[in-house]
């Protein structure tokens, strides 16, 4: 069998705007200016972005101010899956493929639920790990929790975080929704929908890793 890990945000779900929404409410927060936190918080991590943009507060009341925004948003935010999204998963079984993201996993939950789309039985998510992307461990425990060969495995991601994690792995790694592809991918696809019948193909056809 041949399996297929997912990245979530910017791979299956657009949070873009949501994400600039939370980030812009926790600035207004603490005080900040909106547009330029949300320009770091886009490079780094949470912990990083506030030590950038907040030094002089307490990280760990920055990221729980966080989590309430974010947690916020996931009850009443608007949320739309990419074209595509939907056929896709549908379309693989049930057991072939996984979540791999960074968030948390009630809140990936809680927008496949806003977004219809069917939840899988293995999500790593950033508390299953204590590192994660670019390191490879998040994408190798999934494939050890499906039971699979890294070589048998394909990563989907929009990120070169998350395009090194899936290569430091030792996986396939095709990227979408960029305007160019990340560097190290196997495959580029400019949008999920164009990639749809390939990784329906891939998790259909034989056992081995196949790049091209």
């Amino acid at each position: 069998m041949k399996y297929v890990l997912f990245d979530v945000d910017g791979t299956l779900i657009d949070a873009v705007s949501n994400q600039r929404k939370v980030w812009g409410a926790w600035a207004e927060r603490y005080e900040l200016d909106a547009d330029e936190v949300y320009q770091v918080a886009l490079r780094t991590r949470p912990m990083e972005t506030f030590a950038q943009v907040a030094a002089d507060r307490d990280p760990r009341e920055c990221l729980v101010t966080l989590h309430e925004l974010e947690d916020e948003d996931v009850r009443s935010g608007v949320y739309e899956a990419f074209d595509g999204a939907s056929e896709l998963l549908h379309g693989l079984p049930p057991e072939s493929w996984a979540l791999v993201t960074s968030n948390y996993e009630h809140r990936v939950r809680g927008r496949f639920l806003r977004t219809g789309l069917p939840m899988p039985d293995v999500i790593v998510d950033a508390a299953a790990v204590e590192e994660g992307k670019p390191s490879p461990v998040p994408y190798l425990l999934a494939a050890e929790q499906l039971g699979a060969e890294p070589g048998d495995c394909l990563v989907i991601e929009d990120a070169p975080s998350g395009v090194r994690s899936g290569l430091r792995a030792g996986m396939t790694v095709w990227g979408v929704n960029a305007a160019t592809a990340v560097e190290g991918g196997h495959r580029h696809f400019a949008s999920l929908r164009e990639a749809v019948p390939h990784i329906l193909a891939f998790a259909s056809g034989p056992r081995g890793n196949a790049a091209a």
